[in-house]
């Protein structure tokens, strides 16, 4: 018979785990609320991992019992890969098979997704109405292109411009008329607006201004709102779970225990969802570390994590129990000194001096104990010198065996993007150094996705089939430069057609197919004017005889119009009462057989793409770099949202009069322009080896490295932004950080999540006339050694890193689809190609749900509901 019930320590001893007293602690208190705070690298993942196996397996608590919630999908994806790893070894222990596919893990948004579906919020047997989930880039293109004259109708203004200068004024504090900006402005406030429950029926206190913008705000609900499947953006699918739960009565039992990651980047309608799904229990664990708090830009709400143990007691009426992770497993002691002494250059504390705005005592000490140099400045001189010092001591690094991977060096900065047109110098400087010592980097933030090489010449080539856009009338000064790098891209792409007979015959392969589909439609239409037929009527054999018949028609056409399964198929759809359309019967007729996504896998069986794609493949070869699959890769991502937001049929209609080309050139790559689109990452892999990441500090955020470079010690304070200082007197909250010091504070956590990520090595970047972030100038009381007199000999050798939580593979997706095509699985599955074709997919889970809806409506006619 099956053992069922192991000791936790006999797990332990499995995966050669050995907590530390709070860890264990953390990972054996169950009953009550819990404050866990985690330091840098003191292993919350592990922990949180343990806690959760030590519910499901030692305890029996059914997994769909716990709610477990963080913060990125990264992190979710480690929990859920972390867990199965656990729980298939205590399946080899104890013989029981632990399922978690109904367990409420992932992110908040992933998790109120599920919420908003659950079929317990629904009358029986049925499924809770779908909505349609917009992310950011969609929740930009559907309010840019659909809704917008909508929106600003309830401003009364007579022309759009000036509608657009109302909301940047009163948002932004902009009097650009810019439409662009606008829409970005009218989202930040709906997005705000939702995160902190104010709704239009709310009554709060603002000015005759601001009471505009919540007219606009509730023009946007109700444009969501008014089609048969109801919109959802991002922060809205919060309210939409939370309204869900408040209608169940039975809502806060749902759960016995509910974990929440990453607890200092919630935001307030976040909050209240936690507290009322654990109202039952009260068993509410969060973790966090408010040292590191980095998004209040997208709501968050550092005083949720400062303020919990308080705010438990209002509401549940008892304290939860504290408990540090402090100890850091990550970094060498020296770099623990110099982060903690940072923190503390500023006072936290709350000016009636009753607490701070800090969590305090949390005294984080290190586990690595030696004394050896790791935290050094490099010697302060001009920044080409600065830089080129970096450059000559990162190739050492790699010489000397201290690092295998460029991608165990990061270069850290507040900011890469470019300001105001300019280049950021700082990156431009450091990645010209790097480049110079063939040290390559990998920068996706430093300037905009579609400027590097591998989008310069894929949109290039696609431009030579797709077509040129037409000029604007909007011609502005943006726009022109986005022609300019349109041109670049044509010219650049030039090169590699001219030397591949084969890529220039497919180009004008397609493009013939192009002009024939325009033929066709054009061939089409004569007949519906001679015949006085209009495109709405319906079609009838009768039609689709004196179509086949147009002159001038291409073989291909007339073989479409002919064919048997057509005929049936107008046929069938007389006799049911729902005629084809002429519109659809030449749409369909003149249809390419190729999309944008089609086009892009195709090019990548020629030159340069195919070469990119190989040095991906060379494994720890010398050519191996995974930079320019990585930006294929997301690319293809691209494409595949063109095809979502705008067309996924390519038919004569959207050929003729160069369409095509203004709806992808003119309409959605120069939106991805403008908004400045890049970042590729991978859950499994962030960054691609062979090559220096230079991160943002939010980036890095969650991560470790074996060196990091503190590439800009520069941070420019701003004042509160008009929305922040709207939204707080709205509110009329009490207490929190004051406005006027927020900028303070968030620059102190940036810096703070900077020097955390170090393992081995820190380096502060001086130069000469730099900006210094003026409580970062504490490292020259240090006196930190200089990067030249480094002995690098004392830095740990390379090791080859095991990752702590083994990875799940499944059969049929993983080993199969392996086998079946090692490139595909490669492409597919490794780096996240969007593939053009995914009706196999897309058939599957229409069985599977309709399958699963039948089995609930059998269920609840077997229980005598409606």
């Amino acid at each position: 018979m099956a053992k069922k019930n192991i000791p936790l320590t006999e797990l332990f001893a499995a995966v050669e785990f050995t907590p530390n007293a709070s860890q264990l602690a953390a990972i054996g208190y169950l009953d009550g609320p819990l404050f866990l705070t985690a330091g840098p690298g003191s292993g919350k993942t592990r922990v949180l991992l343990w806690r959760t196996v030590n519910l499901l397996v030692c305890k029996g608590v059914p997994p769909e019992r716990i709610f477990l919630s963080t913060f990125t999908e990264k992190a979710a994806h480690q929990l859920k890969e972390g867990l199965r790893y656990l729980l298939a070894i205590a399946t080899s222990k104890t013989g029981e098979h632990y399922d978690i596919s109904g367990m409420a893990i992932g992110t908040v948004h992933s998790i109120c997704r599920k919420l908003i579906t659950d079929r317990r919020f629904a009358a029986p047997g049925q499924r809770p109405d779908p909505v349609v989930l917009l992310d950011g880039l969609s929740q930009y293109f559907q309010v840019s292109r659909k809704a917008w004259d909508h929106l600003i109708a309830p401003l009364g203004m007579e022309e759009a411009e000036d509608a657009q200068r109302f909301l940047n004024t009163t948002i932004e504090d902009s009097k650009a008329g810019s439409k662009h900006l606008a829409v970005l402005s009218a989202i930040k406030a709906f997005n705000r607006f939702a995160e902190e429950s104010i709704l239009p029926e709310r009554e709060v206190k603002c000015d005759p201004d601001w009471e505009q913008v919540r007219k606009v705000h509730a023009a946007y609900l109700q444009w969501l709102a008014q089609d048969e499947v109801q919109k959802v953006d991002l922060s809205l699918l919060q309210q939409q779970a939370l309204k869900a739960l408040r209608a169940n009565p039975e809502s806060g039992t749902l759960f016995d225990h509910v974990i929440v990651d990453e607890y200092q980047d919630t935001n307030s309608i976040q909050e209240e969802l936690f507290f009322h799904l654990a109202k039952g229990s009260t068993n509410i664990t969060v973790v966090g570390d408010d040292d590191q708090a980095l998004y209040r830009f997208r709501g968050a709400t550092v005083e949720n994590l400062v303020e919990f143990p308080q705010r438990c007691l209002e509401r549940f009426g008892v304290e939860p129990k504290r408990i540090d992770l402090n100890i850091n497993y990550r970094s060498r002691s020296k770099v623990v000194d110099v982060y903690s002494h940072f923190i503390d250059q500023i006072d936290w504390k709350r000016p009636d001096g009753k607490g701070h705005y800090r969590v305090q005592e949390k005294n984080i000490t290190a586990h690595r104990k030696d004394v050896l140099p790791s935290v050094v400045v490099t010697d302060k001189a001009d920044s080409a010198t600065v830089y080129a010092q970096l450059a000559a001591f990162i190739r050492q690094l790699k010489d000397e065996g201290k690092i295998n991977d460029f991608n165990e060096v990061a270069v850290l900065f507040p900011s890469v993007k470019p300001y105001m047109g300019n280049p950021n110098a700082a990156v431009t400087g450091m990645r010209d150094a790097l480049q110079e010592h063939g040290i390559p980097v990998y920068a996706p933030r430093a300037g905009r996705f579609l400027e590097t090489e591998e989008s310069t010449i894929v949109m290039g080539l696609l431009r030579m089939i797709i077509g040129t856009p037409h000029e604007p009338e909007w011609n502005s000064a943006g726009y022109q430069e986005f022609r300019r790098w349109l041109s670049r891209c044509r010219k650049e792409a030039l090169v590699f057609v001219d030397a591949d007979p084969q890529l220039k015959a497919f180009i004008a392969d397609r493009k013939d197919e192009k002009q024939r589909a325009s033929d066709d439609l054009d061939a089409l239409q004569k007949v519906l004017q001679k015949k006085k037929w209009a495109p709405s009527d319906a079609c009838t054999l009768e039609h689709v005889a004196a179509l086949v018949k147009a002159n001038g028609l291409s073989t291909r056409a007339i073989k479409t119009l002919s064919g048997k399964f057509f005929r049936d198929m107008v046929a069938n759809r007389l006799r049911a009462g729902t005629p084809l359309t002429l519109r659809y019967v030449l749409n369909r007729t003149t249809a390419l057989d190729w999309n944008v996504l089609d086009l892009f896998h195709q090019l990548c069986g020629f030159k340069p793409l195919r070469d990119w794609m190989q040095r991906a493949e060379d494994g720890n070869g010398e050519d191996h770099d995974e930079g320019p699959i990585c930006n294929l890769a997301l690319i293809s991502q691209y494409l595949g949202r063109y095809q979502d937001e705008f067309v996924a049929i390519v038919t004569g209609y959207y050929v003729q009069e160069e369409r095509f080309a203004n709806s992808f050139f003119r309409q959605f790559c120069y939106a991805i322009w403008r908004l400045g689109e890049s970042e590729y990452e991978n859950d499994d892999d962030p960054f691609p080896r062979g090559r220096v990441p230079f991160l943002t500090i939010h980036q890095s955020k969650g991560l470790e490295f074996k060196v990091v470079i503190l590439g800009n010690m520069g941070r420019k304070l701003r004042d509160p932004s008009p929305l922040d200082v709207a939204v707080r007197g709205m509110l009329a909250k009490e207490g929190g950080e004051p406005l006027e010091r927020q900028a303070e504070f968030d620059a102190m956590r940036l810096f703070y999540v900077a020097l955390s990520r170090a393992k081995d090595l820190l380096v502060f970047v001086e130069k000469k006339g730099g900006h210094v972030f003026p409580p970062l100038k504490c490292f020259r009381d240090l006196q930190l050694p200089e990067l030249s007199t480094l002995d690098i000999a004392t830095l740990p050798d390379a090791t080859t890193e095991v990752e702590d939580m083994g990875k799940a593979y499944s059969f049929t997706g993983d080993y199969t689809g392996y086998l079946t095509c090692p490139r595909q699985y490669m492409v597919f599955d490794k780096y996240g190609f969007v593939p053009s074709r995914q009706q196999t997919r897309m058939f599957g889970q229409l069985v599977h749900r309709t399958v699963e809806d039948l089995h609930q409506f059998l269920i609840a006619q077997r229980n005598g509901s409606n």
